[in-house]
């Protein structure tokens, strides 16, 4: 994925002479992940900026150079690390194209690293993106395989509203096939990824290669599990995904981040409101718990895995 998120930004970048990024060691480094490598290189240190430790300086000077007509892209380095940024992006970037009636727009893109699974330490394992997808204004997107991470990340360079596009860190080093040729399905656009029968799994990110591991598991003892990958978080699809609870009665929400307050929450609630006669048991949600992240070696009882998540089948299926 990180290979792909680096060709998609080449892409975007040789596409519009406009387009930049900024953020800490994201030039001669190539970001901590080395998802901007060999950027700076090719397109010279004014198109890949290399940024101060300050990330509200980054977003503030991202919106100024929005106005003047540049789509910049910012990369926090990790997730924990965008709270000193919230302000300027949830009081002031959300905020901005409202606030001139439509009559300037802010087209900036904002990557963040998030999730777990990589054994960090604190402030690096984080998934906040339901404080984003929250804030009326922006856009929030997280792709879930290579393919997705190429396409989406231009889409929303495209895109002349703000969006947060959360990268699940997790995932840079699994490999994948990106079809250059393909036509792009929209970057809201949820997708059905598993056909199944007796139950909907639907998760985001990370989570949709658990999912997709707890079906298999499923498989093998006779339970067919279709699985829905949301892509989006902010708008959300829900066509795909009411129309699988249409057809299996029965939906598990799965996210890494803590449940109460979040994504998963909207989308329990939304399809209980939507599809509540073809329900055939409860929505269950399967989460990280509400607690602040654990260190590394807890990561493991923390984090949603195929486990947990069969055992909310199981009790689905009991209904």
């Amino acid at each position: 994925m990180a290979k792909a998120l680096n060709e998609g930004l080449r892409a975007a970048m040789a596409a519009d002479e406009k387009v930049l990024l900024m953020g800490e060691d994201i030039g001669t480094l190539g970001g901590v992940f080395r998802v901007t490598e060999g950027l700076k290189a090719e397109f010279g240190e004014n198109r890949v900026l290399d940024t101060p430790l300050a990330e509200s300086g980054i977003i503030g000077t991202a919106i100024g150079l929005a106005m003047r007509g540049f789509r910049p892209v910012c990369e926090i380095q990790f997730d924990g690390f965008i709270f000193p940024g919230f302000d300027q992006i949830t009081s002031q970037l959300a905020k901005l194209t409202f606030r001139h009636e439509g009559s300037q727009t802010f087209p900036v893109v904002i990557r963040v690293p998030y999730g777990g699974h990589i054994g960090a330490v604190e402030h690096h394992q984080e998934s906040p993106e339901a404080y984003f997808a929250h804030t009326p204004g922006l856009r929030v997107i997280a792709p879930a395989t290579s393919h997705d991470a190429y396409w989406m990340i231009q889409e929303a360079i495209r895109s002349n509203d703000p969006v947060l596009f959360f990268e699940p860190k997790s995932r840079y080093w699994q490999k994948g096939e990106v079809d250059r040729a393909a036509q792009e399905t929209g970057m809201h656009a949820s997708r059905v990824v598993r056909a199944g029968t007796d139950a909907t799994l639907v998760g985001h990110g990370a989570m949709v290669s658990v999912l997709l591991s707890a079906a298999e598991i499923a498989a093998e003892e006779g339970t067919s599990l279709e699985v829905v990958d949301l892509r989006s978080l902010s708008p959300i699809d829900y066509g795909p995904l009411l129309a699988s609870v249409q057809k299996t009665g029965r939906l598990v929400v799965a996210q890494e981040a803590p449940g109460h307050a979040s994504v998963g929450s909207e989308v329990a609630a939304t399809i209980a409101e939507r599809a509540f006669y073809s329900l055939q048991a409860p929505v269950l949600r399967v989460s990280g718990f509400d607690t602040p992240f654990p260190p590394a070696k807890l990561e493991g009882a923390y984090l949603p895995d195929a486990d947990r998540v069969l055992e909310a089948v199981d009790r689905a299926l009991a209904y």
